[in-house]
């Protein structure tokens, strides 16, 4: 049997959908604003050396920022969680392989500006690759949604790549890490968050479909900018 509307019906399912529309993107800006303010709190910190200790807010930081993106995510399932421990796991495992081994990333070491750490492995770093492989997969997935996991992912290592080019002048300058005696990156780097970042974004779109999460766009586009002022020689 064919189901009726009446004008009623319809003005009254039009109004629900904007309203949801509209308190949609009014939790998401108010979650972007408070991004924003996050990082800006923290590169006014920095550049001005507010204190020497401010710094060692990282990683509380890095927690926050993180909660305020998963909380958005749209279907926390099991796809979702699934994705949560192997980017988690997978991205801190192959740190502490590259910090014993020095044959990932190159000869580098950790600082105690990330806190705690296992085998010389600050557990934030899981964290964070949390964090940027999420974010970059919500960019992509806004930019390009319908080209394929192989393009997303490819494009997404090299804008990661471009990101860690912008972080290692901080990180290293802040004590975050420190590459062997001359404290150069070596290409290896590069070569390896390429590597890395490629297999997570596979796994990310694999798990996660047609992602809209306006949080983690802003979050991601605010690491670059973060990065990029902070780096400045002022």
């Amino acid at each position: 049997m064919a189901r009726k509307y009446t004008a009623g019906a319809i003005v009254t399912r039009a109004a629900q959908r904007s309203r949801e529309e509209l308190e949609y993107v009014s939790e998401h800006h108010s979650s972007s604003f408070i991004l924003v303010v996050i990082y800006l709190v923290g590169m006014i910190g920095l550049v001005f050396n507010i204190h020497p200790s401010f710094i060692f807010l990282t990683p509380i930081n890095l927690l926050v920022s993180l909660g305020i993106v998963l909380y958005h995510h749209p279907t926390k399932n099991k796809a979702f969680y699934s994705f949560l421990y192997i980017a988690f796991m997978f991205g801190f495992l192959i740190e502490i392989a590259g910090v014993s081994s020095g044959l990932i990333f190159g000869e580098y070491y950790y600082g105690e500006v990330l806190g705690p750490k296992i085998k010389g492995t600050p557990l934030m770093i899981g964290v964070n690759w949390v964090m940027l492989i999420y974010c970059c997969g919500a960019a992509l997935s806004r930019f390009f949604p319908k080209r394929n996991i192989y393009f997303k992912s490819f494009i997404g290592a090299l804008a990661l790549v471009s990101l860690d080019i912008l972080i290692e002048p901080v990180a290293m300058y802040y004590e975050f890490w420190y590459w062997g005696d001359n404290n150069i990156v070596p290409l290896q780097n590069y070569v390896a968050w390429f590597m890395i970042s490629f297999i997570l974004l596979m796994v990310f779109h694999l798990l996660i479909k047609d992602l809209k999460n306006n949080a983690a766009f802003t979050l991601f586009n605010l690491q670059f900018i973060f990065f990029l002022i902070v780096g400045i020689d002022w």
